[in-house]
């Protein structure tokens, strides 16, 4: 029997529409409608296990921006369950279940009390005040991380959807959106009395808030979820204008900072251009450029040494600036010995700060070749020393070679278990070592070399001959 035909397509946008439907189709797999809405129910209450869990992951991150570990923060943000009442939150708006949502919403507002309170009591007790890099990353949200949490919250409720939810989604999600660090570094801002800090990063975690939420709200409608029931049609108009709301007074300040961002950007790049292919003067060399954006009042503050600079050649160079995109941006050029042929006090301090800089990484240098000659010389032998202490215990003439060795021991397995110092001693007679002197040399041997395992090889000058030459 002949297999039956398919139908042929009317049109190529037929053709189109079928492929999509074949290849993007979200049917596939999908769980129920009831088992998606239970377990994003279930990540929704904020008592008992998910708040400890909560407080701990808090801590485990707030140590991690604190150390400056990328590897403890991603940890935190795996074990974090801040994503339950914030996908609650966007499948309640996108089925109407408004009772759901006032618990999302509820829980989602304990979650940040929590996660604000512990941060800060951890940062205020902790001896580490740096904002490093981790902590500084997470205080100026733009545009990028609007998209991140969008299309974060878009995979999420997509894995949440699907009957298998073992897969590194949701994990991932959890990475890529990064609620934990922001509230943690709103935490610093507050135990530091640092407001920018506080601002920024709170700014960053309600992005994110809001734009997961967001991504789960269009799943759910693309889905088609059954809405609940209500009895004033007009309740939902008014949901959808209060979220329209919230998500347009959200994405105005990022835009606005992702532009201050790509022009600062743009600055310094065609910053760096023009120090480098217009003061280029002869005889004299640029040691210090700082290019500072402050949107229409940029300026440019260079360092020369050497020669002195004409004021016309410098002339020259500010009428360039406008061939680099620089247009408004002020030169200021300092030379050394431009006042009698002493340093002022701006060269005197960029001289001294670079000097700092190079003293300090040498002085690291230094102390970690004194860490390491240390400990190759803690761990050496005083092999000859020994040898002689050896020759008077065993009595004059006796001895006629000592050998002491740190040899590793390893297992079957390759894993290393000890250290084993081995002692061969080489005597000119041929008498033997009774049991008694035998021990007490060992026990010597552990005291000198202050190691607990060792191995004493003694054998006559004789036989250690016939024992090489086999």
């Amino acid at each position: 029997m002949d297999a039956p035909q398919k139908k042929p397509y009317k049109s190529h946008w037929d053709r189109v529409r079928a492929f999509l439907r074949e290849y993007f189709n979200l049917d596939d797999d999908k769980a129920s409608e009831e088992e998606v809405r239970a377990n994003i129910r279930k990540g929704v209450e904020f008592r008992g296990t998910n708040l400890w869990v909560l407080i701990f992951a808090i801590f485990i991150a707030s140590i991690g921006l604190n150390v400056n570990s990328t590897a403890v923060i991603i940890g935190a943000m795996l074990v974090s369950p801040l994503m339950g009442p914030i996908m609650g939150v966007g499948l309640a708006l996108g089925v109407n279940n408004f009772d759901l949502m006032k618990q999302s919403l509820r829980s989602l507002a304990l979650a940040t009390v929590v996660g604000l309170a512990t941060s800060t009591l951890y940062f205020w007790a902790s001896p580490l005040s740096t904002a490093q890099s981790e902590l500084l990353a997470r205080t100026t949200p733009t545009i990028y991380d609007v998209l991140i949490a969008l299309f974060g919250g878009l995979a999420g409720i997509v894995a949440q959807s699907r009957k298998d939810r073992t897969s590194t989604v949701i994990p991932g999600v959890a990475i890529a959106t990064a609620l934990m660090p922001p509230l943690c570094t709103a935490g610093f801002g507050l135990a530091y009395g640092n407001w920018a800090f506080f601002g920024g990063a709170f700014y960053l975690f309600f992005i994110n808030a809001v734009f997961i939420a967001l991504g789960t709200f269009l799943i759910v409608r693309f889905l088609k979820y059954k809405k609940v029931a209500i009895a004033d049609p007009r309740l939902e108009q008014r949901a959808k204008r209060y979220m329209t709301a919230v998500v347009v007074l959200t994405l105005g300040p990022s835009i606005y900072l992702a532009y201050g961002i790509v022009q600062r950007t743009i600055f310094e790049s065609n910053a760096r251009e023009y120090i480098d292919r217009v003061l280029t003067f002869e005889g004299s060399e640029v040691v210090s450029a700082v290019p500072t954006y402050r949107g229409d009042s940029c300026t440019i503050e260079v360092m020369l040494m050497g020669r002195q600079v004409p004021e016309e050649a410098i002339a020259v160079a500010r009428n360039q600036l406008g061939a680099y995109r620089l247009e408004g941006t002020t030169l200021v050029v300092r030379q050394a010995g431009a006042d009698g042929g002493a340093f002022d006090s701006y060269t005197l301090q960029n001289v001294l700060r670079s000097n700092t800089e190079i003293l300090d990484e040498k002085n690291r240098r230094i102390e970690q070749l004194q860490q390491l000659t240390e400990r190759y010389l803690s761990d050496t032998l005083p092999t000859a020393d020994i040898a002689r202490e050896l020759s008077l215990l065993w009595g004059s003439g006796s001895v006629d070679r000592v050998s002491l060795a740190k040899v590793p021991v390893f297992t079957g397995e390759g894993q290393a278990v000890d250290t084993v110092i081995y002692c061969c001693i080489t005597t000119t007679g041929d008498s033997p070592l009774d049991a008694g002197r035998r021990e007490k040399l060992i026990d010597w041997l552990r005291l000198r070399a202050k190691r607990r395992t060792v191995r004493l090889v003694v054998m006559p000058r004789e036989e250690e001959k016939n024992y090489w030459a086999e």
